[in-house]
């Protein structure tokens, strides 16, 4: 397994990472350590999570998933884990977290509340890689920085990053940081897929002159590009089937996820990974690997049996004729996901 530098820190982390947001949901803990122990065995050392896993956000399931990573890391070697969670963005928006009765925001009593909290039910003493899981536009990133600078100067996290920013708020927060001497955001975790390049619209040219790594998460475009969804299918148990039923907010994210453009685009790129030879999830894993910009692809499973075309992607490098051919569907069906 390759392995690439988080941003200017001296983290190396795998460049692939196993995410946990449906440990507690639609994996149970068994079956999520499973996942864990394969990804391990395999070379995968970065594993990240969040104080609002599983999803959907309920205030039920608040912290589980956390829960379940920190029982499984007490049977492993510490030092071998690159551990990354997340403290949630406000609660006032398009999303209410599971975490402090919906009364979040990256104010000091929510940042230095979360960390205590994430630290116990991960059972230990540090974070390799503390995120901000959604902007707070309505918080000076002053206060935002300097909290989390004082969670790095303390030991209780070792390298900061942000999820869900936009260009302007990733230079808001490093300007902030210059300013006021506080460690920085290292990395950024967004969308990013074949059906979702909106990244490299702006975003890519930010973080190659700033040297911010892009962790990008739902690179199978929340299993869209798996092709279970073909034909208009919604298998029993998937994700945007049980979001459909749930409607509100999660029918409309399982609506731009899976429609008639992003279902035309999987279906060409699914050809184009039949003829190179490989799952189209391997392809698609690959294909966010192979950019500058990016340090550690985040992938998913609700089964031991899917990580296995994912660690097929671990050490492959797409062809040019591959690439072309992938930037030809970009290029005839744009913006699939909106």
């Amino acid at each position: 397994m390759q392995t690439k530098r988080l941003g200017k820190s001296a983290i190396a982390v795998s460049t692939i990472c196993m995410g946990t947001m449906t440990f507690g949901n639609q994996a149970d803990e068994k079956m999520a350590h499973r996942i864990l122990d394969k990804s391990l065995d395999a070379g995968i050392n970065f594993f990240d999570t969040a104080e609002n896993y599983p999803v959907p956000p309920k205030e039920e399931w608040a912290g589980v998933t956390e829960e379940i990573v920190g029982r499984w890391m007490k049977t492993k070697r510490r030092d071998e884990l690159i551990i990354a969670t997340k403290v949630c963005g406000p609660s006032h928006g398009w999303l209410k977290a599971s975490q402090r009765a919906g009364m979040t925001a990256l104010d000091r009593h929510n940042i230095t509340r979360a960390i205590e909290a994430s630290l116990t039910r991960l059972k230990t003493d540090y974070i390799d890689l503390y995120q901000t899981h959604w902007p707070d536009h309505g918080t000076a990133y002053d206060e935002t920085m300097e909290v989390l600078d004082e969670l790095v100067r303390d030991g209780k996290v070792r390298i900061l990053g942000c999820s869900n920013e936009t260009s302007w708020g990733l230079m808001k927060s490093l300007a902030a940081s210059e300013r006021g001497g506080f460690a920085r955001y290292q990395t950024i975790q967004n969308n990013f897929s074949l059906n979702n390049r909106r990244f490299e619209d702006e975003l890519a040219q930010v973080c190659r002159q700033e040297h911010v790594s892009l962790i990008p998460y739902s690179p199978l475009a929340g299993g869209v590009l798996s092709g279970k969804y073909q034909g208009g299918a919604t298998p029993e148990g998937a994700r945007f089937s049980n979001y459909l039923k749930i409607g509100g907010r999660q029918a409309t994210m399982a609506k731009r996820f899976v429609n008639e453009k992003s279902l035309a685009s999987t279906e060409r790129f699914q050809a184009i990974a039949a003829e190179a030879g490989m799952s189209v999830v391997t392809l698609a894993t690959a294909w966010s690997k192979q950019h500058d910009f990016v340090a550690s692809t985040i992938v998913g499973a609700t089964h031991e049996d899917q990580v296995d075309d994912i660690l097929a992607s671990g050490d492959l490098t797409l062809s040019d004729e591959v690439m072309k051919a992938v930037n030809m569907v970009t290029k005839e069906i744009l913006y699939p996901m909106g």
